[in-house]
């Protein structure tokens, strides 16, 4: 029981409460016969992308985000899975916005959701969601916690964007995505000395590596630029990456 008579404070005390900011900042509420203490959470924003969501329980979710402020990290998401939840959709793979977190022991926790896009049109579309989620794999691939990651959010964000314009084919989208997160990553050797390309390709080869990524999907190719950037591409792949992505087998089923 906590006894509800004042007292005086001791020399300690006394000495404490000029420093009373240095500690975390408490609220107290009484009920009948009982007194809680709420700690107030450090919250913090980032803005980001949901790479991939996991079911964890019977309700939750534990999301990897990819981030601008802070790299990739994991968050789970209480309650999620509830379809009445509030962050039910915001917790979904694709998802880009603003993100408002608390630490918890191993991990962060997610309290709110502003999402700026869903990329609809990737949940309607069998084949681009693949697309979408190869990207994502190759993403979480590359990116690493507490690391400058901005271009890569920036590069993933606009792939998606390019996988929802019916104007570019898909396979271009890849290709140009693999190149250039290749080049972000600053593994990019140049061009291939094992033959003589098309001029065509070797212009769009640079044009890939130099560009801004917000003008990175400006441009067509004849199918022979477009094979030869394909066999680039997948010669690069294999060498840099050497990874075996799940989306990536499944696209080959499909395409």
């Amino acid at each position: 029981m906590y006894s509800r008579m004042p007292r005086a404070l001791n020399e300690n005390e006394k000495a404490a409460q000029g420093n009373v900011e240095a500690f975390p900042i408490f609220h107290t509420m009484e009920s009948e016969n009982r007194t809680e203490s709420i700690l107030m959470q450090d919250y913090i924003w980032v803005t980001g992308m949901i790479l991939k969501q996991t079911p964890v329980g019977e309700y939750d979710r534990r999301l990897l985000l990819l981030t601008k402020e802070r790299g990739k990290i994991t968050v789970f998401a209480r309650g999620s899975r509830k379809p009445s939840n509030r962050l039910a959709a915001a917790t979904n793979p694709f998802s880009f916005g603003k993100f408002k977190l608390y630490p918890g022991k191993e991990a962060y926790n997610l309290s709110e959701a502003e999402i700026q896009n869903y990329f609809e049109e990737l949940r309607t579309d069998f084949e681009g969601a693949y697309y979408g989620m190869y990207f994502s794999e190759v993403a979480d691939y590359y990116t690493r916690e507490n690391n400058d990651e901005r271009e890569m959010l920036k590069l993933l964000y606009q792939s998606l964007r390019a996988l929802c314009a019916p104007s570019l084919p898909n396979p271009l989208v890849k290709c140009i995505f693999e190149l250039k997160a290749i080049a972000v990553n600053g593994e990019f050797p140049g061009v291939p000395t094992d033959r003589k390309y098309e001029e065509s390709t070797v212009y769009a080869l640079h044009y890939i590596v130099a560009s801004s990524i917000e003008k990175l999907y400006t441009f067509q190719v004849t199918d022979t630029v477009f094979e030869e950037l394909k066999g680039i591409a997948e010669q690069y792949c294999k060498r840099f990456m050497n990874h075996n992505f799940k989306s990536l087998e499944i696209l080959t089923t499909l395409c």
